[in-house]
């Protein structure tokens, strides 16, 4: 079976705090990216990073705030991580780009989807902030967008669970693993796997979504090589 090519990893701002309250864990951020140089060096797959900022802010949980200030607030903390990211991956001597939907000049580069492209063309790992640049979506959303606009095989959405369940897993002992389901599954189930908007773009753009466990070394490489590891979404 033929290895993806390119992906779209989706990380959360939690991933990057470990065991910390909030913040960043420098030494998580360490591991994953050392993960990830190791996927990029044995399979030459091009990868591109879309990252949260939950650990640092979530705007809808503010809301005696103005929705779009809030919003705007959260694409910030989103850049913070990804430039915590591109640092990870320079100290591992492996190249990366920053790349963010407002404009920062001096911390990054401004998103141009050919830019991107041609980032990716030459084997650099990409790393995407401020979300879509917009309020009201999700970097769920923006990682749906960013796989369409840079032809993404797939988007991998790396979670502390196994895959998708039935129910939550960590407050109900019988919850089912879902392998396999649909995009329609999902949305009239009302799973929690990315948000109804994010999963719609993928299935109007026939994006597969895989949603494995970050915490278990070894699980992205297997992915790429098309092992069956968490759950897939798919038309």
């Amino acid at each position: 079976m033929e290895k993806y090519k390119r992906i779209l990893l989706k990380l959360s701002g939690e991933s990057l705090k470990g065991d910390k309250p909030s913040g960043i864990d420098f030494d998580k951020v360490l591991k994953i990216c050392r993960e990830i140089k190791e996927v990029r060096e044995k399979t030459n797959v091009q990868i591109a990073i879309v990252v949260g900022g939950g650990n640092f802010w979530r705007g809808r949980c503010n809301q005696q705030m103005d929705r779009c200030t809030a919003d705007h607030i959260g694409m910030l903390a989103t850049t913070m991580n990804a430039l915590a990211i591109d640092d990870a991956f320079r100290q591992l001597d492996c190249p990366s780009r920053v790349q963010t939907s407002i404009e920062m000049r001096q911390i990054s580069e401004f998103y141009i989807r050919k830019k991107a492209n041609r980032h990716l063309d030459k084997n650099r790992i990409v790393i995407f902030g401020c979300g879509t640049g917009n309020p009201f979506f999700s970097t769920d959303t923006a990682a749906a967008l960013r796989a369409a606009e840079i032809n993404a095989d797939v988007v991998l959405k790396a979670t502390n669970v196994d895959g998708i369940y039935d129910c939550d897993p960590k407050t109900n002992k019988n919850a089912q693993k879902l392998s396999k389901l649909t995009y329609l599954d999902v949305l009239n189930n009302k799973l929690n796997v990315m948000d109804s908007t994010a999963t719609t773009l993928c299935m109007d753009n026939n994006i597969p979504i895989i949603v494995y466990d970050i915490n278990t070394y070894g699980n992205l490489l297997k992915i790429v090589n098309k092992e069956n590891i968490g759950s897939i979404v798919t038309n």
